[in-house]
């Protein structure tokens, strides 16, 4: 069993920054990527970031150079920092991991507001 927390949305005016946070934690033997997600009222599920083994990354053309995913592989950890956060960015966020067996996992959502 595998679980997933994130932690770090909020409300933020446009132009603000958050940084979300997933921790993994349970029987993880292989990690292939983790990233993020992103659901809004009434809209499919899109992919925001993710990063593979060896550090490959890709991006949401919408987010590209405005947010940044990293990970600490010591603590089974993704990270997600947003700066010049839009209106059109509100959503509730999801964590993802992808297993070496090709499982994935999925955290409960945190809320992002960008609202002034």
């Amino acid at each position: 069993q595998v679980q997933l927390v994130e932690s770090g949305g909020g409300l933020v005016q446009p132009g603000g920054s958050l940084r979300l946070s997933c921790a993994a934690s349970g029987s993880i033997f292989s990690i292939y990527a983790m990233g993020w997600y992103r659901q809004a009222p009434g809209k499919q599920r899109e992919l925001v970031a993710t990063m593979a083994s060896g550090r490959r990354t890709n991006y949401a053309d919408s987010v590209k150079e405005r947010f940044t995913i990293s990970r600490d592989n010591a603590k089974n950890t993704v990270y997600l920092q947003m700066n010049s956060l839009k209106p059109e960015d509100t959503a509730v966020y999801y964590c993802n991991l992808q297993t070496g067996a090709s499982v994935d996992y999925w955290g409960q959502g945190t809320q992002v507001t960008v609202s002034s």
